[in-house]
């Protein structure tokens, strides 16, 4: 091995022609961008956004006007990321959209490897078919589309019907494991009870002896909004959180974890004038106001919210939360991307 000397300091010259001849080797000098990339807490192009209701709805209905839902496979107006130019996500992990489906309408069968969620905001007469099991939806009703399930959406009801979207769409394509396939047909066929997953998992903790799922994902496919809102509003404050007020997740009714490997699902409650502690985590958010006025400060700058409005929260930003009504419960509704952090021992959770 030939031996490194330091006799005299090398010219300023010499290390200018050094690093330049790096390039066409595809090297690079890692001392030069060391303290970029190992920064003492995360850094993120993400920025807090808050898209309002009143703002959407009125867009979502003139493209139902405009663009058929089989013209449009799927239409739903995505919420960008202001910070995230060119790209299609909310944060650096999560995507979300609010889609439209009309009555009489059916948005055909498709499957991909991006898990997907759904909140319904409003409208009745909707339903998703997931492998096979049809599953009616109503307002409120938070339901799962795994990842590579094969699924289509259809309105037998007489009202446009519109909902939240949640996938982990932009983690998937950092992967590399983006894969999508349609189905042969408009629709597939329907070879189980309708809601079969609810009569077999939504026992609210109790399973059939001879019934257990392997899958990482959930078995139950719709987690109704009557079962959850009693739940979250039978609990007593006591209960609560100083950072996230009364809050309960979504789980997988087999093994206690998130309804979804990559991503986990939250309601939670603030009663009338609660305000919440500030902290921070190292996992990016997106909520969804399902009921009430409040607002939630980030970082500094407050963002208020009424009923349909979504806000997305970076990593590692500070928020905190608060009703800013006397007389009513504020409920929203959240997803996040902590099940990834944890699994890769990335998660922290820090107070203010």
């Amino acid at each position: 091995m030939a031996e490194v000397t330091h006799s005299t300091p090398p010219h300023a010259d010499e290390v200018s022609s050094f690093l330049a001849g790096l390039a066409q080797f595809h090297l690079g000098p890692l001392w030069q961008v060391l303290g970029q990339q190992l920064t003492p807490t995360p850094t993120s192009r993400v920025r807090p956004h808050l898209w309002r209701w009143r703002e959407i709805r009125p867009r979502l209905l003139r493209a139902g006007e405009l663009v058929s839902a089989a013209a449009a496979e799927r239409r739903v107006l995505m919420l960008l990321n202001p910070g995230l130019e060119g790209q299609v996500a909310t944060t650096h992990t999560l995507y979300s959209g609010i889609q439209l489906i009309l009555p009489g309408e059916v948005a055909r069968t498709h499957r991909h490897t991006p898990n997907a969620l759904r909140f319904i905001m409003e409208g009745q007469g909707a339903y998703t078919v997931v492998d096979g099991e049809k599953i009616p939806m109503a307002p409120g009703d938070f339901v799962l589309t795994p990842n590579w399930t094969w699924h289509d959406h259809g309105n037998e009801g007489t009202e446009p019907v519109m909902w939240l979207d949640g996938l982990d769409m932009p983690l998937v394509r950092l992967l590399e494991g983006m894969f999508f396939e349609p189905y042969a047909q408009e629709t597939q066929p329907l070879t189980k009870p309708t809601d079969a997953s609810t009569a077999e998992y939504g026992k609210g903790g109790l399973l059939p002896t001879w019934q257990r799922s392997t899958s990482p994902h959930s078995p139950l496919l719709k987690y109704a909004w009557r079962e959850a809102r009693e739940a979250l509003m039978s609990l007593g404050t006591n209960a609560a959180s100083p950072f996230d007020g009364t809050m309960l997740e979504y789980v997988n009714p087999v093994t206690g974890g998130p309804a979804l490997p990559t991503m986990a699902s939250f309601l939670q409650r603030l009663t009338p004038g609660q305000r919440t502690a500030p902290h921070r985590h190292s996992s990016s958010t997106v909520y969804l106001v399902v009921e009430g006025h409040g607002c939630t400060t980030i970082d500094g700058k407050a963002y208020e919210w009424t009923p349909g409005d979504v806000l997305a929260v970076p990593t590692w930003c500070v928020h905190a939360h608060a009703n800013l009504s006397t007389h009513q419960d504020a409920i929203l509704f959240s997803f996040t991307d902590a099940p990834v952090m944890r699994a890769l021992n990335l998660y922290r959770e820090e107070a203010l």
